[in-house]
């Protein structure tokens, strides 16, 4: 299966206190990020109960993975935030 593909699936579930702490020690590490985020984002509500997907990232060399932070503004999408390069995807 081609890499991009595969990348659209979601690599995983996590517990909402996991997902949370990843997004907070994402944001606590990069100056101007929390900024950003609350810019392009709504904060996520947990709707799905007590776990939320999670993926893996596609930026090319980044072993991060992409945590649920919230829902696009703009669009409609969730919005992901990866804890290893820091990008904001649409998912």
């Amino acid at each position: 299966m081609p890499t991009n593909v595969a990348q659209s699936y979601p690599y995983k579930r996590e517990s909402e206190a996991d997902r949370a702490a990843a997004i907070a020690g994402t944001l606590g590490a990069r100056e101007g990020l929390a900024e950003k985020l609350s810019a392009e984002a709504l904060p996520y509500d947990g709707a799905d109960g007590d776990e939320a997907w999670a993926w893996r990232c596609r930026t090319v060399g980044c072993p991060g993975v992409l945590h649920t932070a919230g829902y696009a503004r703009e669009k409609h999408a969730i919005v992901a935030l990866c804890d290893g390069c820091g990008q904001i995807a649409l998912r």
